[in-house]
């Protein structure tokens, strides 16, 4: 079967069938009676719901291959910040190293184009059914909501290319403003391999789809829900905008990160959202991350339970806890050893002793490992703001050291920094870059914070420095798609 039409497969089962509970088995019912085909999932509010529902689902981008698990992993252990133990190509050795080939980069990209054709079957079903959106199936407004369930797919379709985007394209900035080669842009939807050629657009190109499916979820999603489970699992109004302040990060756009994000953090502190959830950061880090981790900080994350977890390899406990799988354990020279993270820092509560070595425990449930899948959450929001203005303004702006000492302040008390603190901007950016190490150790944020900036990849253990112009340094384009688009070139 050929590259694209198993994405197609695994997001509808080649007939576009869609399984709305368990399946029938019974011989003497070859047709379940709970699968519908397309020519009815349209039919009444609650199929399309589900439907909506999917797109956030293992079937997409909540994936362990992708954003359910390994993004975030294989995003950390690229990076200096963690040790590899068990020289496994199945939990990531090859990334770790830098060896990877042709036919091991396909997990994420395949994952990831599910996710998005998940989402393009599902608009164009949407615009297809269209007219029986009428009385008495469906209430008389329903048109609105129509446009929330756009809102929300094209949210999922932005957060997908903007991940696969990091991996397997070079930085916005390294090549004249996004000129280089990007991504296959799929923007419609495919049932069969008739569209499998597809010539890669440019960077800069994907970038602007994907800001303007985040402004179409910003104007249509609601401020916020009626739970705490919902503003953290689905995306309001403030997660596209949130969303956006990490893309224009990406790209260098310090004046639009700090549009962005000024929609939805304070003039000054203590900052929170002024609309919409009310998104803060917490007094104690440790509460973002105990069960239920449903704060307000947490602005989008992937949920899993017991029976509907990452997948085998796939979970953060596995790779990092002492009681997982033993794989990964933070690295002395990394930024565990930096001085200015103190003892005292409550952050340094994440890290634990075991076996003479130091693991992470942000992610402490146990097997099976069912800890929510970090997108964004409001520190990430505040630093990035932080990091603009330094940036925009060359200066040590007074504004950027608040955000700053906000987020450190959290957690170290004893730090209390003010623009006093930094001889110039260049001193200030290195204090928030090594702010994020600290903040989103083990979040995935670390390999798109080197990429963006075209920074080199640090020797760790083993493992040489790897320099931009390396070939190793962005993945390679997955064999399975260059077997199955002509029109794709290699990295």
């Amino acid at each position: 079967m050929n590259h694209l039409l198993k994405h197609t497969s695994r997001v509808l089962g080649l007939g576009i069938v869609l399984a709305l509970s368990s399946c029938n088995e019974d011989k003497l019912e070859p047709t379940p009676t709970t699968f519908f085909t397309d020519i009815v999932v349209f039919d009444t509010p609650a199929r399309i719901a589900q439907q909506v529902n999917g797109l956030f689902s293992s079937s997409s981008i909540k994936s362990g291959a992708f954003l359910g698990g390994r993004y975030h992993i294989y995003s950390d252990i690229q990076g200096e910040e963690f040790l590899n133990v068990k020289a496994n190509q199945g939990t990531g050795f090859n990334v770790w190293s830098f060896t990877q080939n042709e036919s091991q980069t396909g997990g994420i990209w395949d994952a990831a184009y599910a996710s998005i054709n998940k989402v393009n079957v599902f608009l164009k079903g949407l615009d297809d059914n269209a007219s029986k959106f009428v009385p008495p199936t469906f209430p008389a407004n329903y048109d609105q909501q129509v446009l929330k369930y756009k809102a929300e797919a094209r949210f999922v379709r932005a957060v997908a290319y903007f991940y696969v985007l990091q991996f397997y394209a070079r930085s916005y900035g390294a090549t004249s403003n996004g000129s280089s080669p990007g991504l296959p842009l799929r923007l419609q939807a495919e049932t069969n391999a008739a569209n499998n050629d597809l010539a890669r657009s440019t960077v800069a190109e994907v970038y602007a789809q994907i800001i303007e499916d985040l402004n179409f979820a910003e104007q249509n999603l609601p401020l916020n829900y009626t739970d705490e489970l919902t503003n953290v699992s689905h995306p309001h109004r403030n997660s596209a905008i949130a969303f956006k302040t990490k893309v224009y990060l990406a790209q260098s756009k310090w004046d639009d990160v700090i549009r962005e994000a000024d929609k939805i953090v304070s003039a000054s502190a203590p900052f929170t959202a002024t609309t919409g959830v009310k998104h803060a950061l917490q007094a104690n880090i440790a509460s973002v991350f105990a069960v239920p981790q449903t704060t307000t900080e947490s602005i989008f994350s992937l949920v899993f339970t017991n029976q509907d977890n990452p997948g085998t390899q796939n979970q953060f406990g596995f790779y990092y806890l002492p009681t997982g799988n033993r794989e990964y354990y933070l690295n002395p020279a990394g930024i565990l050893g930096e001085s200015t993270w103190k003892s005292t820092d409550a952050r340094r509560q994440f890290v634990v002793t075991s076996g003479g070595q130091q693991w992470l425990s942000k992610y402490s449930s146990p097997s099976p490992y069912t800890d929510k899948a970090p997108i964004i959450r409001y520190a990430e929001v505040l630093l990035n703001l932080a990091e603009a203005r330094t940036r925009s303004t060359n200066s040590v702006d007074a504004r950027a050291v608040q955000l700053l000492s906000a987020v450190r302040s959290r957690s170290d008390a004893s730090t209390q920094w003010t623009t006093a603190s930094f001889p110039n901007a260049s001193a200030l950016l290195e204090t928030i870059l090594k702010e994020r190490r600290i903040e989103f150790l083990g979040e995935g944020l670390r390999s798109i914070d080197i990429y963006r900036q075209n920074l080199t990849f640090p020797a760790k253990g083993t493992v040489p420095a790897i320099v931009p112009s390396d070939p190793t340094y962005v993945w390679l384009i997955p064999a399975s798609e260059l077997t199955a688009n002509k029109l794709m070139t290699r990295n």
